[in-house]
């Protein structure tokens, strides 16, 4: 059986895990991210890797190659991260740097939205004959599109759907864009600014709407409305055969899929509702950026 590392970088964590080329997470690690500068960062990837093989049978001999998953813009080619917004890695050559540090050949880099739609695109049949959309809703708010077994990148920067701008009653039926408007820290600040109390987790709000607390249920249906907005767009302009949700304010919160639904239908028209009975929460959760990473390693899209 094949083995393969993934890695999944982000600006809080970095996971990392054993994958099988069938994509069964073999064995995982997790360590706190060090943002304060580009070396600590990269130490914290190799502890998170180094963890692996503690107290295993593996050995990093074992392993086809790495593959890693990181925030923002990625030259893939050359395995650079080209920037990222909550990591000190502005042109920072990863694929080189891995080899380097644990001698393997078979490196690869891409965007860690990207890596966790291949995993979820992989769990759910991997079609090449569809077209695949997965949308993370977390801190921020993105999307990848597989179609026909590849992904659609455009000119490099295809599935901002944060950047989306939609009609927010939050913001006086204004135009904002989506992340700003219904991503976590979006739905932290509107509880706090509406109900004018002390700033809430988003766990903290979710819990207290599904307990049916009448306050919090507006705030809801606004962030639910903002998301279905945005789901249009991508209902409208790619018609995907199937959706699948990824992020933790989603995945914590899976009652919030039959809200979307309902929403998402009252844009729709008929000729677009197929979707409705084709979109899922994923199975994978957090570890789908691990998975997708580790499996890229043999085979590209």
């Amino acid at each position: 059986m094949k083995k393969a590392i993934g890695i999944d970088i982000g600006g809080t964590k970095v996971a990392a895990g054993i994958i099988s080329e069938t994509g069964k997470l073999l064995k995982r690690s997790e360590v706190k991210s060090d943002p304060s500068d580009r070396e600590k960062m990269f130490a914290s990837v190799v502890e998170a890797v180094q963890q692996l093989f503690a107290d295993s049978t593996y050995s990093i001999m074992d392993m086809e190659g790495i593959g890693a998953g990181v925030p923002g813009k990625v030259d893939r080619e050359n395995g650079i991260a080209v920037f990222q917004n909550n990591l000190p890695w502005a042109g920072f050559p990863v694929k080189e740097r891995l080899q380097e540090q644990f001698g393997l050949e078979r490196i690869t880099l891409d965007n860690d939205v990207y890596t966790a739609a291949f995993a979820e695109w992989k769990s759910a049949g991997g079609s090449s004959e569809e077209t695949f959309v997965y949308m993370t809703i977390s801190t921020g708010i993105s999307c990848s599109i597989i179609h026909n077994g590849s992904f659609f990148r455009g000119a490099g920067f295809a599935g901002e759907l944060g950047l989306f701008p939609i009609l927010s009653k939050a913001a006086g039926q204004n135009l904002e864009r989506l992340e700003k408007a219904a991503a976590g820290p979006a739905i932290e600040k509107l509880a706090a600014e509406t109900l004018q109390v002390a700033t809430l987790s988003t766990k903290d709000v979710f819990n207290r709407y599904f307990a049916g607390i009448e306050e919090y249920q507006p705030i809801i249906d606004e962030v639910t409305d903002n998301w279905a907005q945005g789901l249009y767009a991508i209902s409208c302009l790619v018609d995907p055969h199937k959706l699948v949700f990824g992020g933790s304010v989603i995945t914590n919160n899976p009652g919030l899929l039959e809200i979307v639904k309902e929403k998402l239908k009252n844009y729709q028209i008929l000729e677009q509702q197929h979707l409705l009975d084709h979109m899922s929460i994923s199975t994978l959760k957090q570890d789908n950026g691990v998975v997708g990473a580790g499996l890229r390693v043999f085979e590209a899209v």
